[in-house]
């Protein structure tokens, strides 16, 4: 993720301060990275107490949210996560006091793909039913998934490629990152935004233009994988992040191809 800014910094450090969270009383200076326990209530999450508190949401403010084996969560617990991560901020509602906390974060998960782990693997064969597939998958709900911008399946990795592999450091992948980021800063300087996930719909017409070529196979990919108008959205947006990484001004035919990809659990 790209470095924090001085007035991330803050809102972070006065949201762990809140918390109880804030360890020293030096401003905080790199980004959360929470991964709470797939035991974790829906209070845990969006936070709550007599006195109501940040919950993990809060606490991963312009951070990251990992949550680890997804399908292991209650599911009641994740459908709390659908209102903050369109709106960005959660109301806590008590007797006493109600209070609303930002949570601008990036949600990240991983789960596996059937319930014994082995479907598409090459080591060894899925023992799993069809119905049991289904029932598993069942746990994720569709308008949940749809708030997520990107679907990634990662198959098995054989030994030999792991020990001769060498992928772009993570110095490397930072540079492009801040570089990316900076780009998006000075695009939107004048709209009170910072970055791609927060253009409306009337700005994506202007900085997510397609050319002729572009829109159609964005057409035949909207009517063959049965998309979502959200889903429309958050193709264009990752297509412009991937532009932006390459340092071009314009959406190309190959960031869009790209975007679409990163839609696998659409194709299923």
């Amino acid at each position: 993720m790209p470095d924090l800014t001085f007035e991330e910094s803050l809102e972070i450090t006065k949201i762990h301060s809140i918390a109880g969270k804030l360890e020293n009383s030096s401003l905080i200076s790199q980004r959360p990275f929470r991964s709470p326990h797939h035991t974790i209530s829906a209070n845990g999450l969006i936070g709550g107490g007599k006195i109501p508190k940040p919950g993990e949401i809060s606490l991963s403010h312009f951070g990251v949210l990992f949550l680890d084996e997804l399908l292991e969560f209650n599911r009641n617990t994740l459908e709390v996560l659908r209102g903050p991560l369109e709106d960005k901020v959660v109301t806590i509602s008590r007797v006493g006091a109600s209070l609303t906390y930002p949570c601008n974060f990036m949600l990240i998960a991983s789960m596996n793909p059937c319930p014994c782990g082995y479907l598409g693997s090459k080591e060894k064969e899925c023992t799993c039913t069809q119905r049991q597939r289904e029932h598993y998958r069942a746990k994720l709900s569709g308008p949940l998934l749809d708030r997520f911008d990107i679907h990634i399946q990662v198959p098995s990795v054989d030994y030999k490629k792991l020990e001769t592999e060498n992928g772009e450091n993570s110095e490397a992948i930072r540079k492009r990152v801040n570089l990316a980021r900076k780009l998006q800063l000075s695009r939107y300087k004048d709209l009170q935004i910072h970055s791609n996930v927060e253009l409306t719909p009337k700005l994506m017409e202007k900085y997510c233009k397609l050319d002729g070529q572009s829109s159609e196979i964005l057409k035949q990919s909207f009517e063959r994988l049965n998309l979502s108008a959200r889903a429309y959205s958050k193709i264009l947006k990752v297509a412009r992040t991937i532009a932006d990484l390459d340092g071009c001004d314009t959406i190309e035919k190959i960031h869009l191809i790209e975007a679409i990809q990163y839609r696998s659990l659409d194709r299923i």
